[in-house]
């Protein structure tokens, strides 16, 4: 049965469906409808919500439930993020399966509570210490905040490493149908790493971070980084509007690809062999779609420009890369994408 439901609430409800056991988070706009779904139905459901006296203790509670094998969620928003920042460090250090909720608002510092995706460095650069990567889903609507919610969880335990679902505070506030029961299937992984008791092994399943011997460390660097590239090789995914005959491609991701959408049709309807490229996921990043020959590529982006940079590796010199961007809480237009389009068509673009 369909009903409507914010982002948000979507993503709590598919996590419950996902076979979440702990929640533990803080509230802050524009994300706290997560927290408040989960404290009043994740204990209806057998798992356990806890409202953490911080953001740092919120992750931290994240890597005691997921060393103990459960699975576990938190989300934030903006500055909540960035005290997560060391947790999520050690979690990957740890190679502990969790799913991380960014509902993007705008920044730096404070910033302000309107929608952003300024924080696109922050989730696909690492953020934290050290060499480690997440993997990054971004959803461009209600019915994927629940979708990709279900498929985090799935490829956390899989690839035994945090996920974290990139969105923006329209999606989280915005109101769409979603349909619970018709989600993508659950996966279930065995979790024998787990400290969660010796049964009947001869030793104890240890859960650490801390390497004192170099080689040992970079032996598991190194280990990690090869599975970041079978990921890369696995899961690079996209999603493609009219782009089989498309000269000028604008790439956008989230709600802002939305926007674009709208653009490109209205280019088609001035003869204008326009199309859209949109990331699913952000890390690994879709290079492949970026493979066609065309005249110039548009990034469109709710940022001072930052996927914009992963867009130019990926295209490599072949042809021109443009950027379009509004910040501080300000959507994109469709009017000014529309307006780079018909520049970049007759070359105008710098």
């Amino acid at each position: 049965m369909k009903q409507m439901m914010k982002g948000n609430e979507a993503v709590a409800a598919a996590a419950i469906y996902s076979g979440v056991k702990c929640f533990f988070g803080y509230p802050i706009t524009p994300q706290t409808e997560i927290s408040a779904y989960m404290a009043k139905h994740l204990p209806e459901n057998g798992g356990v919500f806890l409202q953490a006296e911080s953001e740092i203790s919120a992750i931290n509670m994240v890597y005691g439930a997921a060393g103990a094998g459960f699975r576990v969620m938190t989300s934030s928003s903006g500055p909540g993020m960035s005290l997560k920042q060391e947790g999520i460090s050690f979690l990957a250090g740890a190679d502990l399966p969790c799913v991380i909720v960014n509902v993007m608002r705008g920044g730096p510092g404070l910033g302000g509570i309107q929608p952003s995706q300024a924080d696109y460095f922050q989730a696909v650069k690492g953020g934290g210490h050290g060499d480690y990567r997440l993997i990054v889903l971004a959803p461009a609507s209600v019915r994927e905040m629940a979708e990709f919610t279900v498929r985090a969880f799935n490829l956390a335990d899989k690839w035994r490493m945090p996920v974290m679902i990139l969105s923006d505070g329209i999606l989280g506030q915005m109101m769409e149908a979603v349909e619970i029961d018709e989600l993508p299937a659950v996966e279930h992984y065995e979790k024998p790493w787990a400290a969660s008791g010796r049964g009947e092994r001869k030793e104890h399943n240890i859960i650490k971070t801390l390497y004192l011997d170099p080689e040992e460390l970079e032996r598991m660097v190194f280990s990690r980084e090869e599975r970041y590239k079978e990921i890369a090789r696995e899961h690079q995914d996209w999603e493609e509007y009219l782009c089989d005959d498309a000269e000028i491609v604008v790439t956008a991701y989230g709600i802002t690809a939305r926007i674009a959408r709208a653009a490109v049709e209205r280019a088609r309807e001035k003869g204008i062999k326009a199309g859209l490229i949109r990331p699913i996921t952000l890390y690994p990043f879709p290079v492949k779609a970026f493979e066609n020959e065309r005249r110039a590529v548009i990034c469109a982006e709710m940022s001072a420009g930052q996927m914009v940079e992963d867009v130019r590796l990926a295209v490599n010199g072949r042809y021109p890369v443009y950027f379009y961007g509004r910040t501080g809480g300000m959507l994109p237009d469709e009017e000014e994408i529309l307006n780079c389009i018909e520049r970049a068509a007759k070359g105008e673009m710098v």
